[in-house]
C-alpha cells in the first residue's frame, strides 16, 4: 500500500484535521510517516480539547469526540512518535502528501517554511496525490512551481472560508484576541491571490455541522486531478475518504 507523508509544526496543529485522515488511512492499510521541523513529535493545539478561552461557544468550536479519539490514537502510534526532520524529507520516497491545518500561532513556522514549500512543490511536480485541509491549502498556495507561480495556479481549490474564520474570531476575540486570525489577511483572501481566476476558489455549502463516519454528506471537498482540498475540521471525514479514493486510483 501507499506511504503518505504528513508534515506537522512543532505545536498547534489541528487534531481533527490530522487524526481523522491518519485513522482512515491506517484503516485502509496505508502507511504514514510524519515530519516536524526538528524530528521531535509535534503537539496539537490544546485549546481544541479543553475549550479554555473559547467562551460559551466552546462546545461548537473545539474538537468533537471523533476528532479527539482519532488524535489520541494517533498520538500513541509509533510513526507519530518517531517523525523525521523536514530536512530529511525525500519526496521520491513517498506516494502522497497530506497537509493538515490549524490556526493558532504555532502554525506560522510550518506555513512559512521555505523548505516545506519547496517539498510541497516537488510533490506537485511529480504529479503525486496531495491533500490540503484548512490552513494546509494556504501552505500549498505559498509553494511555487518551476515557472514561479503557485502550485495552485490553474487549479480549483477550497480552503478555510473567510466567513468561517471571521465568525470564529468574532465569537472569541474578547477572550482570546487574534487566536483565530493566524494572519491579518484571511486564508481565503490569500489563497485566492494565488489562483488563475476567482472562479477557481470553490466555497461549497455553509459549514454549519461537522461530518462524521456515518454522515460524510455533511463534509465538503474539492478535487482537481491529483489535488484534494477541504475547508475545516467539519470536512475531515469526507476529506479523508476522498483522499483514500484518490490513493486507490
Amino acid at each position: 500500500m501507499s506511504t503518505v507523508l504528513i508534515p506537522l509544526p512543532d505545536h498547534d496543529f489541528d487534531r481533527t484535521e490530522t487524526g481523522v485522515p491518519w485513522r482512515m488511512l491506517r484503516q485502509r492499510g496505508h502507511r504514514i510517516a510524519f515530519a516536524t521541523p526538528d524530528g521531535r513529535p509535534g503537539q496539537a493545539d490544546p485549546k481544541m480539547v479543553t475549550g479554555k478561552g473559547l467562551g460559551i461557544f466552546a462546545p461548537f468550536l473545539k474538537a468533537d469526540a471523533h476528532g479527539r479519539s482519532a488524535h489520541d490514537e494517533m498520538a500513541r502510534s509509533a510513526e507519530f512518535n518517531h517523525p523525521i526532520p523536514y530536512a530529511e524529507i525525500r519526496p521520491t520516497e513517498y506516494a502522497a502528501l497530506l497537509l493538515p491545518g490549524g490556526h493558532a500561532p504555532g502554525m506560522r513556522p510550518y506555513l512559512e517554511s521555505k523548505l516545506l514549500q519547496s517539498i510541497v512543490a516537488e510533490f506537485f511536480g511529480q504529479a503525486k496525490p496531495v491533500g490540503a485541509i484548512c490552513h494546509g491549502a494556504l501552505l500549498a498556495s505559498r509553494s511555487r512551481g518551476a515557472a514561479g507561480k503557485s502550485v495552485l495556479y490553474g487549479r480549483k481549490t477550497t480552503a478555510l472560508l473567510k466567513t468561517m474564520e471571521l465568525a470564529a474570531w468574532a465569537l472569541t476575540c474578547v477572550y482570546l484576541g487574534s487566536y483565530y486570525r493566524t494572519y491579518p489577511t484571511t486564508v481565503e483572501d490569500e489563497v485566492r491571490t494565488a489562483l488563475a481566476g476567482p472562479e477557481d476558489f470553490v466555497s461549497g455549502p455553509p459549514g454549519l455541522r461537522r461530518d462524521a463516519p456515518s454522515n460524510l454528506d455533511l463534509g465538503f471537498a474539492v478535487r482537481d486531478a491529483n489535488y484534494l482540498s477541504a475547508r475545516w475540521p467539519g470536512d475531515a471525514h469526507r476529506f479523508a475518504r476522498d483522499f483514500c479514493i484518490m490513493l486507490d486510483e
